[in-house]
């Protein structure tokens, strides 16, 4: 089997297990990577010898991050094929991905919140800010989201997360005011929480990445902002106000508790900070 009719396959059965849209688009990128360097041959051509050449090679450009992204889809496809039958033996499954160091999450101090705040000049970035901070989700669960899946009584919305799993997310009476002030301005019918600003339909991941930045540009911030921080801040916010490790995990939609514990270690170097600042 070419490794392009291996990608189609396997895309077609991960796309019915519930992998997310964005997860299939980078693993095709990497899918098309590969082909560029090998061509499109025959999936059982390819040894460990020749992926590991490849990835050496690639290591020379990579971040580590980068090289276990890489890694990662590539032992995905290597073993679905292996499963499938498709290959008699699985040339990946001896290859290990690179040791990435823990990065701390970058987060928004409460004085950069209000600047941001104040740097938002219409209902509809105002409104997406105040959800994107006070419902900690992902920039991809968002653009997903339709104004029938709000439940304006409980302040809630359900979101569909990684994996395809379903959780209920919660936003406080800021964003519930500039959320009913944008929606009632809108004159379009598209059914998306947020569209564009011309010829209004859903907006897409990358319009949303412009107008966060065009709202950091403005509230003049000296540092980069993207669309992952109001996240991470949320994340930081719950839990120096008491929230236990589990509920942060549960409402940020996190599968493993490894994840949601980088930020109490945030909060514990913060801490660190503060006391050899004061003491």
């Amino acid at each position: 089997m070419l490794l392009s009719k291996a990608w189609e396959t396997y895309e077609s059965d991960k796309r019915i297990e519930g992998f997310s849209q964005q997860t299939l688009k980078a693993y095709q990128l990497q899918v098309n990577l590969l082909i560029r360097h090998f061509g499109d041959v025959e999936i059982d051509l390819l040894s460990t010898e020749k992926l590991k050449d490849y990835l050496s090679k690639s290591s020379k450009t990579l971040k580590p991050s980068s090289l276990a992204h890489r890694v990662r889809s590539m032992k995905s496809l290597f073993r679905w094929s292996h499963e499938e039958g498709y290959i008699s033996k699985n040339p990946a499954a001896k290859i290990k991905e690179p040791k990435v160091g823990k990065r701390i999450p970058k987060f928004l101090t409460e004085r950069e919140i209000e600047h941001l705040r104040e740097a938002c000049f219409t209902p509809m970035e105002n409104a997406l800010f105040e959800f994107m901070f006070s419902t900690g989700c992902r920039i991809g669960e968002i653009v997903t989201l339709d104004k029938n899946s709000i439940n304006w009584s409980n302040y809630s919305v359900i979101v569909r997360g990684k994996g395809d799993k379903e959780r209920e997310v919660y936003f406080n009476i800021r964003c519930d005011i500039w959320l009913k002030r944008y929606i009632e301005s809108r004159e379009d019918i598209d059914p998306a929480i947020f569209v564009t600003e011309r010829h209004p339909h859903r907006m897409s991941i990358a319009q949303m990445r412009c107008i966060i930045k065009r709202i950091s540009t403005r509230a003049g911030i000296n540092k980069e902002i993207h669309p992952h921080q109001p996240r991470h801040s949320y994340a930081t916010h719950l839990l120096n106000n008491g929230a236990p490790l589990e509920v942060i995990q549960s409402l940020m939609g996190h599968e493993k508790s490894e994840t949601t514990r980088i930020y109490a270690e945030l909060s514990g170097q913060l801490r660190k900070e503060f006391y050899q600042k004061y003491f």
